[in-house]
């Protein structure tokens, strides 16, 4: 009893204490302290208060006679039942001072209320950024403490951008501007979140990138708008006029319970108060209904677009219950109304036509129904049986006099029937056939130009859906001609023939500003960024007052013709394995590889064009060509439609090191490779009358003159790749050479100058040097025994016998020698069994011509002869193993000599423009006065002398033309050469020859009479195009280098195009162009230059 008297006694001035009569809404002001200064301000506080208070029999109770769970809740306020008091930390548990929540009730748990708001306030301000004020669930990453310090790895990251802050509230005051060291726990946020973390990162604890309005934080009152927020409306949202709901309407919404605030329960169910946790997924209540969804449905969007309201019938006109399958038969799939002038696609869903030309022209050519390819092209009638079924369905009559039920083929005509009759009787139009309802009063009618865009295409949807009709049928489409000339005749019949000839000059591209094509030339050939030519734009017309350039969004829309994927076209058959879509622009390089489950992801980041489409888009840049050729040799037109040949250029070269500082993404390779191709004829087979086809005579009608031009490449395919990574060169020109054997087996059916014409392709990869064509063919590296990619000859044979050799490797015989390779068939060694394959080490997989590159063999030998001076000048012969000390002497002179006499500066690696300056006569000359032998410079002499006799037979576009001499000596030329090499220079040849020597001495007659040329068919065009690449792409940096790739394509296609480079060469003194628009007076030299000349 003694113990339990203490209990009672101990508790008892706790319930009298001031403490009892604590305020409703309490803030203390050490909050921002840990639990143990709480603890020790309570115990200090509790001592003062009872020895001020208390009287002298309490004071004489002993503190040891309690027991020792008592003296543990006189002594840790902290501690509490688990049921009612929540978490340690909540402040209830801080206002209550450690009391129970029954001994501080009182009437109508008042102070339990305003104790139970406060914790859910709190609970609040935790779940929300102290920043952005955003909610932490919301925002991806871990959240940081306000109040806390750096960690390891920020603060290392901090330092290094030179930040020496170590707690956040000084990162956060530095950053946000914002002092947050005398934050309240009740009051704002103790957390902040992973976003608000990367701004800070990114400006390096210094400064913030992102702008960012932190919120002010308020404490808890009756207007909270923490715990009482409003929910905006979607129409507050949009900044528009609500609605009045009508009288009509028998369901509205009820009315918000009101909160009582004497018990915290509502009026309507007096529940209590819910936790914030119960309430974020609550569901409405029985009076409210949930928040509609702010998207419209299909059917709504896809009529946006169709704007077939007006003109198509709906399925409610059906006088009769048809079945449901039946309507849904007649109903187009696109608008959904009843089936006018229906269309069959392959994949036999029916529709409007007009519906599904434009659903495709919007959203791309695919079925709306199944997603199945579905083009304009490709749309049949259905069967007349469905016909007959459509035009049979019974109809009523929407006008109320009438009532009458109408077949679907006749509607219309009743229709128009009823309003001859209204028309007649009452001299008004009727509004029986449409929706259209009166208008009923309200503002006076404004005028059409005072009106919002938004009011004027409301006001003009009739009108709209007429012009639209009537382009789609008499105008192919063409709403901007339409429109036009209708304003063109308004401005005619009001006698403004000023404005209407302005007007009629821009319609017939004669305005005083440049042609949209004109300006994409100019912007393409002169490397200019969006940003360089816009502002080119502006300031062009600021200064002239004129628009001379055209805006970007005008070449954008000139671009579009000019890239693959806007012409259609048909093969015959079709191909195999390859999409029958001809609307496909840039793909990724990977698309057509079908990875195995072993298979490691390509690292490598590629773009192309299908190999098809591409094709389809240079022949309709060489339509002019074409044509001219036709009436150059006299051919009619009309009969020339079959028989066009097209022989194809290919070439592929690695472009080297293109690491730039710009471009995020996946960590690829910095060496790209470029595949190309170039059309280098078209020939057309001319029969006369009775002769047969066989036999027919094949005449050129369009030669490439310029092959070997940059102009003339046109790129296919762009990929991030080492040229020696043989895996992921397969991986990406594997469905390249898929598509190349598809195309050979078929032929083009192309509209070429209003015809349509079939051409057939045949393909030549001639454009690869020496690793390139050992990389595809499988073959081994260049230092291989195997010397020759033309031949199986080993280096010391090439080396016995110089001259003569005959081309025996093909693609297919390689093949076949991978196959041995691969299963061995006869169980030989590793040496017997590389004898037997000549080399062949890997799957062969893009087929290359058997020929001789002329670009690199020129720097192939070119950096030979530049070892044989350096020998020549060391006298290499009368020494046997020279030190490499003195060889860099001998390289040094050489360089020294060079550049002193020719100019010539030492250069890292053998280029084409070094090759050439260096094989001359003055480069030999200059070296000989380094050599110190009267009989070697003899010898050097007579080496390059028989060298330059020989190179115009390689280098010539057409040799039997442009050097016939030298075409019939080259044999004889060929072997001094060899027996020059043999004696003179035996030391350098002795059991061993380069690679490009081989070729030169040994192959040349052969490929010369069997293709024609050698320097036509040269890699010089794919080469000459590595500085374009750069140069694109810095013109079109972009964050990803995905995107930057996709730029770079399509703006090396625009610069091949020769539809751009007419424009150019129209065009070329682009001062004198501008000089004449902003002075009206043209001297008399400049006439042809001036804009309103009539050839413009």
């Amino acid at each position: 009893m003694a113990v339990e008297g203490g209990s009672v006694q101990a508790e008892q001035p706790e319930t009298d204490c001031p403490r009892s009569s604590m305020p409703d809404e309490l803030q203390h002001p050490y909050l921002k302290f840990s639990h143990w200064k709480f603890k020790l301000f309570r115990v200090r506080s509790t001592d003062e208060d009872t020895m001020a208070s208390e009287t002298a029999p309490r004071m004489a109770a002993p503190p040891e006679v309690l027991p020792a769970p008592a003296a543990a809740a006189a002594i840790d306020p902290w501690s509490g039942e688990e049921g009612h008091l929540g978490l340690p930390g909540s402040v209830m548990k801080l206002c209550l001072g450690g009391k129970s929540k029954e001994n501080v009730e009182g009437p109508g748990h008042r102070v339990d209320r305003k104790l139970q708001e406060m914790d859910l306030h709190m609970e609040k301000l935790r779940c929300l950024c102290r920043l952005c004020g955003s909610a932490l669930r919301k925002v991806k990453g871990p959240e940081r403490a306000v109040q806390g310090g750096l960690g390891e790895s920020c603060r290392h990251a901090l330092s290094r951008m030179g930040c020496k802050f170590t707690t956040w509230p000084d990162v956060i005051r530095k950053v946000f501007k914002v002092d947050v060291t005398g934050d309240l726990e009740s009051v704002h946020p103790p957390s902040f979140c992973q976003r608000c973390w990367m701004t800070v990162m990114r400006g390096g604890g210094f400064c913030s990138f992102t702008p960012l309005r932190v919120p002010e934080w308020t404490a808890h009152s009756a207007l909270c708008s923490l715990c009482h927020a409003r929910k905006t409306s979607s129409f507050q949202r949009l900044g528009r006029k609500k609605k009045k709901r009508g009288p009509s309407r028998g369901k509205t919404l009820a009315k918000r319970c009101k909160w009582d605030p004497s018990d915290g329960t509502s009026s309507s169910d007096r529940r209590p108060l819910r936790p914030v946790s119960q309430h974020r997924h609550h569901h409405p209540g029985p009076g409210l209904q949930p928040q509609a969804s702010a998207r419209r449905p299909r059917e709504h969007r896809v009529k946006g677009f169709t704007h077939c309201q007006r003109d198509h019938l709906g399925t409610r006109l059906l006088s009769e219950q048809l079945p449901v399958d039946l309507v849904r038969s007649v109903t187009c799939q696109v608008c959904h109304h009843l089936l006018s002038e229906p269309v069959q696609a392959p994949c036999r869903h029916v529709f409007c036509h007009g519906c599904i030309v434009r659903y495709c022209r919007a959203l791309g050519p695919y079925c709306p129904a199944c997603s199945q390819p579905c083009s304009a092209l490709d749309l049949t009638a259905p069967a007349n049986v469905f016909l007959a079924l459509l035009n049979s369905l019974p109809l009523r009559c929407p006008t109320r006099t009438c009532g009458e039920h109408v077949r679907l083929d006749g509607f219309r005509a009743h229709c128009e029937a009823h309003q001859r009759e209204d028309e007649g009787g009452r001299g008004t139009p009727p509004a029986a056939c449409d929706d259209l309802t009166p208008n009923k009063g309200g503002r006076p009618r404004q005028h059409l130009l005072s009106l919002t865009r938004r009011a004027q295409k409301h006001r003009l949807r009739g009108l709209r859906s007429e012009v639209n009709q009537f382009a789609e049928k008499e105008e192919g489409g063409d709403v901007k001609a339409v429109c036009l000339t209708l304003f063109l005749l308004a401005l005619r019949s009001n006698n403004e023939h000023r404005k209407a000839d302005e007007l009629e000059a821009i319609m017939q591209a004669r305005c005083f500003g440049l042609h949209a094509a004109v300006c994409l030339a100019i912007r393409v050939n002169t490397f200019l960024s969006c940003s360089q030519y816009h502002k080119m734009y502006r300031t062009v017309k600021a200064t002239s007052g004129r628009q001379i350039f055209q805006p970007l969004h005008a070449l954008r829309a000139a671009e579009k013709e000019l890239l693959p994927g806007h012409h259609a076209f048909e093969w015959q058959p079709a191909l195999a394995s390859v999409s029958p879509s001809c609307h496909v622009g840039i793909i990724d390089g990977l698309s057509g590889w079908a990875a195995s489950v072993d298979d490691a992801p390509a690292d490598t980041i590629t773009r192309r064009y299908r190999y098809d489409v591409a094709l389809a888009s240079a022949l309709k840049d060489l339509e002019e060509d074409i044509m001219d050729g036709l009436r150059r040799r006299g051919l009619e037109d009309s009969g020339c439609t079959e028989g066009f040949s097209v022989m194809i250029k290919e070439s592929c070269d690695g472009m080297g090191d293109v690491s730039e500082k710009h471009g995020g993404g996946p960590a690829v390779p910095e060496k790209a490779v470029r595949f190309s191709f170039t059309v280098m004829s078209v020939s057309l087979r001319v029969a006369d009358d009775g002769e047969e086809a066989e036999k027919a005579e094949e005449v050129i009608i369009f030669q490439e003159p310029k092959p070997n031009s940059e102009l003339s490449c046109k790129p296919l395919c762009l990929m991030f790749v080492d040229e020696s990574d043989h895996e992921t060169l397969t991986a990406v020109l594997g469905p390249v050479s898929a598509e190349r054997s598809a195309i050979k087996r078929s032929r083009l059916i192309l509209s070429i100058g209003g015809l349509s014409r079939l051409f057939s392709f045949g393909f030549r990869g001639s454009g690869y040097d020496e690793k390139m064509v050992r990389d595809v063919e499988g073959m081994e590296a260049s230092g291989s025994t195997y010397v020759c990619t033309l031949c199986d000859s080993t280096r010391a044979d090439a080396a016995r016998n110089m001259v003569l050799h005959s081309v025996t490797r093909s693609h297919q015989e390689n093949l076949e020698r991978y196959e041995t390779w691969r299963t061995n068939p006869f169980s030989e060694s590793a040496d017997e069994l590389r004898d037997r394959v000549k080399g062949i080490s890997a799957k062969p997989f893009l087929e290359t011509h058997p020929t001789l590159d002329a670009l690199h063999c020129d720097i192939g030998n070119a950096t030979e002869f530049y070892k044989i001076f350096q020998d020549e000048i060391g006298e290499v012969f009368q020494k046997t193993n020279p030190s490499r000390e003195e060889r860099r002497s001998w390289r040094a002179a050489l360089d020294k000599q060079l550049r002193k006499t020719m100019k010539l500066k030492p250069v890292m690696r053998m280029n084409g423009n070094y090759a050439r300056k260096l094989m001359s006569v003055e480069a030999v000359e200059a070296v000989c006065e380094l050599v110190p032998s009267e009989s070697r410079r003899q010898a050097l002499r007579q080496l390059v002398e028989i060298y330059l006799e020989m190179k115009p037979v390689w280098r010539a576009t057409s040799p039997a033309t442009e050097c016939p001499d030298q075409l019939c000596r080259y044999s004889f030329n060929s072997q001094r050469f060899a027996d020059l090499l043999a004696s003179t220079f035996s030391y350098r040849y002795n059991g061993k020859i380069t690679n490009y020597l081989h070729k030169t001495l040994a192959h040349v007659p052969e490929i010369i009479e069997r293709d024609g040329s050698i320097g036509a068919w040269a890699s010089e065009g794919n080469e000459s195009a590595n500085k374009l690449f750069r140069r694109f792409r810095k013109m079109n940096a972009r964050q990803s280098k995905v995107f930057e790739l996709e730029d770079v394509l399509k703006h090396h296609w625009l610069y091949t195009s020769k539809y751009l480079q007419k424009y150019m060469e129209a065009h070329k003194d682009s001062a004198k162009v501008l000089n004449a628009c902003f002075e009206p007076a043209v001297a008399e030299g400049d006439v042809d230059m001036c804009l309103d000349a009539p050839g413009f």
